[in-house]
């Protein structure tokens, strides 16, 4: 299992927002406290990897992530979807042990 994957839908999302900004195309995934189910993931772009950052690479776009939101992430893979809703980057974390319906927090 890999500690975490970005899919090709979301690399192309990426991919697209960092040209539009002129930023290189890191993702940064983090965890933070709060949300309506304890945690919630934050998103953001990066300009490098840091020194504790894991790194997954699909289609040259990075998903950086810090070693303490690991391991309330590890397995996960980040994805992105456009539906009726709208569209977003979201995360299946197998670690979360509930969810809340806005998709961005969590519980384990």
């Amino acid at each position: 299992m890999t500690d975490i994957a970005l899919t090709p839908a979301a690399a192309a999302r990426v991919a697209t927002i960092a040209a539009k900004q002129n930023k290189p195309a890191i993702l940064r995934l983090s965890v933070d406290g709060g949300g309506c189910s304890g945690f919630q993931y934050k998103f953001g772009f990066a300009d490098a990897a840091e020194g504790d950052d894991t790194v997954a690479e699909t289609d040259g776009v990075r998903l950086v992530v810090d070693s303490i939101s690991l391991d309330l992430v590890r397995g996960a893979r980040v994805d992105y979807v456009e539906s009726l809703g709208g569209a977003a980057f979201r995360v299946d974390n197998p670690v979360a042990a509930s969810g809340c319906g806005c998709g961005t927090s969590f519980s384990v």
